[in-house]
């Protein structure tokens, strides 16, 4: 070995050491995001978010004699001809463990028998917290959830991207780091949980849940700092708080791998009343094709029988969804 030609080339790569390490630890770059590729038009299939059942489900985890449990709500969506059902997992035994394999497969095999597809999953998590150990639990859950969904057959994992109690909003729960900090916490999170989703086949829907994200731009940004196809955006109907919120849901509906379909634009109940049709129309102009599933809440009303209001609710959808036959996806731009 020639030491001279050596030595030049250890003082050549020390040169551009300094280069290298900036590069590690420099901010990452927002990754190109490109809506997703869809062919054949729109194509909306109804589903329900378990969560409409909140009240009825928890009363049957305390007392089984009372409420109902998934295999009834299951029943119920067969009974309405729903498309499929979106099975929270807060509602499963032994959350947040992972349930086990007999109980998945015999409600994996129920929802087969009645015609329903398992649209999807989700859990709680907080990664906007200046904690790591509560990040790091955080994406456990997820992963495991992840495992979960491909036993079920489920496409995705639901994954916040909002504060959780006990903190009140973002800034509490991050001790008011600054939110480009913050929302490095939730990119470097949220791409370890895709990377597992990637081995599993699971996609990472991140839902704008009124918090950290609350409008269309800030939802995109987080996409596109995660940078992989196997996170994309939950869009919750009721949960862009801006003056426009549809201008945000057709900003995002391009990205969407699942929904959460509100009553309100706010999901309280003195807000505007969601126009199924307008909304929709926009969702038809996407090109999305997949399920819609729809998720009442009580909002504190007196009286509210979740029976009664998804009922209500999905004859609005389908009327939408009659109504607007005619809209066609919207070519994208180049």
């Amino acid at each position: 070995m020639n030491p001279f030609l050596s030595r030049r080339r250890f003082l050549t790569a020390s040169a551009f050491l300094p280069l290298a390490v900036a590069g590690l630890i420099r901010t990452p770059a927002r990754a190109a995001l490109t809506p997703i590729t869809r062919a054949g038009g729109a194509l909306l299939k109804p589903s329900l978010n378990a969560y409409s059942f909140l009240e009825l489900l928890n009363a049957n985890a305390k007392d089984k004699t009372k409420g109902l449990d998934l295999f009834k709500l299951c029943e119920f969506c067969a009974k309405h001809n729903f498309d499929a059902v979106d099975l929270t997992g807060y509602f499963f035994p032994g959350y947040p463990a992972a349930p086990t394999d007999d109980y998945l497969y015999s409600l994996k095999r129920h929802a087969h028998a009645l015609g329903l597809a398992i649209s999807g999953t989700g859990v709680r998590n907080d990664f906007t917290t200046a904690d790591p150990k509560i990040r790091a639990e955080g994406v456990q859950r997820i992963k495991t959830w992840i495992e979960v969904a491909a036993k079920l057959g489920a496409p995705t994992v639901r994954a916040f991207a909002d504060s959780q109690g006990p903190f009140k909003n973002w800034q509490q729960a991050a001790n008011n780091a600054p939110r480009d900090t913050v929302e490095g916490y939730l990119a470097d999170a949220l791409r370890e949980c895709a990377e597992h989703g990637q081995k599993f086949g699971v996609i990472v829907a991140v839902q704008n849940h009124g918090d950290f994200i609350n409008t269309g731009p800030e939802h995109l940004s987080l996409l596109k700092r995660v940078g992989s196809e196997w996170c994309a955006a939950m869009v919750d109907t009721g949960k862009y708080l801006t003056a426009d919120p549809y201008a945000d849901i057709a900003l995002m509906a391009p990205y969407a791998v699942n929904w959460q379909i509100k009553e309100t634009t706010r999901s309280e109940v003195d807000s505007p009343k969601t126009d199924m049709k307008r909304l929709v129309t926009i969702i038809r102009q996407s090109g999305y094709r997949g399920y819609m599933p729809i998720e009442t809440l009580s909002m504190r009303r007196p009286g509210y029988d979740s029976y009664v209001e998804v009922a209500k609710m999905l004859a609005e959808l389908r009327a939408a969804i009659a109504a607007t036959e005619s809209v066609e996806a919207m070519p994208r731009a180049t």
